[in-house]
Parts: structure tokens; sequence; C-alpha cells
């Protein structure tokens, strides 16, 4: 079968010529487009950097911004090549909110890492108690919070249980006060027990000066007189104070022969005479 040369013209000038230029058209769209992506990612990395924005949101946010951008520059070379790019977006936002229902868990985790990376409420390395987990705060990313228990367990804590409930952080502040109370009988010295427990104190050098430290007689219980001992240490102080203290007043309460009681109960049998 031969071509007339005006059928050959036909053909160059109606197909090879309008869709070759067509598909160079969606080549340069799709290789400038692609060059713009990446200049508009690198400048809001550089902003987001400059506004110190944790590195972990830094890297995602990019991540994003060049997808959708770069997705943006596909339909448009798409669209150059006739393809029918509603029908094509028309699915793309259909599959996005199908994903966005799939993932409405996933999706919640992310959003309360975006606020925990912003506001920092705590920072790898502090001591917080989460989501019915205590620990010290190994690795914040998007989706999780790596927490590293006291017995080196490795709890991984979704961020949406985090933010959603009450955080305490434990490293917030440079010092603590340690909550103590002891308790001595009621045939006890009550001032010889308070200047003991304050002598302790004054000789310890973790315990600050500054706010000083409280001993004082909090209630009269059923079976001892209870004081509060009430310290300021620093916060990396905290459990060694706790501990140590502990030991020393126990001690030197043996030493003066101060009793620390226990609760007790008498139980009292009555014998009741029966008819034989």
């Amino acid at each position: 079968m031969e071509f007339s040369e005006e059928a050959i013209r036909n053909i160059f000038e109606n197909y090879v010529l309008v869709y070759g230029l067509n598909v160079i058209f969606a080549i340069v769209i799709f290789v400038v487009g692609k060059m713009v992506a990446n200049i508009i990612t690198n400048l809001v990395e550089k902003l987001l950097i400059k506004s110190k924005v944790d590195a972990v949101l830094v890297d995602f946010v990019a991540g994003i911004v060049k997808s959708i951008l770069v997705l943006f520059v596909i339909i448009a070379s798409l669209g150059e090549l006739g393809v029918d790019t509603t029908s094509l977006v028309a699915l793309i936002g259909a599959a996005g909110l199908a994903i966005g229902l799939s993932l409405q868990s996933s999706l919640q985790n992310f959003a309360s890492g975006v606020m925990l990376i912003m506001f920092r409420p705590f920072t790898a390395g502090n001591f917080i108690e989460a989501a019915g987990v205590a620990g010290v705060v190994e690795k914040i990313s998007i989706f999780n919070t790596i927490i590293k228990t006291g017995d080196n367990k490795e709890m991984i804590v979704p961020n949406g249980a985090i933010y959603g409930g009450v955080i305490t952080n434990y490293s917030a502040k440079e010092t603590r006060r340690v909550d103590m109370v002891f308790g001595i009988g009621y045939d006890d010295d009550i001032k010889q027990a308070k200047n003991i427990m304050t002598d302790i104190m004054q000789k310890d050098e973790r315990i600050l000066a500054e706010p000083a430290p409280l001993v004082a007689v909090s209630e009269l219980a059923d079976s001892s007189v209870n004081f509060v001992v009430r310290p300021w240490v620093k916060s990396a102080d905290y459990w060694a104070v706790l501990f140590d203290l502990n030991e020393s007043i126990k001690l030197a309460f043996d030493e003066a022969n101060i009793s620390i009681p226990y609760p007790q109960m008498d139980v009292h049998l009555n014998k009741l005479d029966s008819d034989s």
C-alpha cells in the first residue's frame, strides 16, 4: 500500500507535528515545573529552618510541599498531551478522601505530632509522664513518640494519645520539691524528731537553701504523728535525695529511739457463757 505525497504531508501536519509538539511541550512543562518545584521546596525549607522549626517537621513539610507541586506538574503535562485532567483530578480527590477516612487515626497522630513539634511541651531527653507512660523521651516523630522507661523498656506511644491527655514534664523546671511523709509515735518527742530531720537536710549539699526545706506536723493520725518533709533539689538529684533521705531519717530515728509506728488493730474476744 503506497501513500501519496499529499497524504504523507497530511499525516505529518495533522498527527506527527501536532502530537510531537505536544509531547515536546509536555516534557518541557515537566522538566521546568520540576525545577520550579525544587526551588519552592528549598525556599520553604530555608524559611522553616530560619524560623527554628524542628528538623523533623522541616523535612516532612518540605516533602509534602514537593509532592503536591510535582503532582500539579504531572497533571499539567498530561493535560498538554490531551489527557482529560478533570476526571483525573476528580479521581485523585476521591482517592484522597477514601485514604483520609481509612487513615483517620493516623491523621490524628500526624496532626498531634505537628503540634508537639511546633509547641514543644517536651523535647528529647526530658523525663515525662503521658498517656499512662513515664520515662525519658528518646525521639519525637510525626506519628509517635519513643519513650524509654526507668527499667529500660522502649515504649512507642501514638502522638494522639499524648497530645489529647495531660502531659507532666518533670524536666521542664530546673528544681523540684521532694514530698515525703514520716510518722512517729505519740510517746516520742516531736521537737527532737523535727530537729533530727532538719539537721539531716541541712547537712545534705544537694538540698537547696532557697526555698528553705519544710518540716512540719501535718496530721495527728490514728497511730502516729505525721510530719511533711519537703526539701527543694535540682531536678537531676530528685530520686537520689528521695532514696537517701528515707534511709538517713530511718537510721537517725532508730539511733534516737524514735519509733515509726505502723497501723495496728486490737482484737478483743468476749467469751459467752452457754447453758449446758
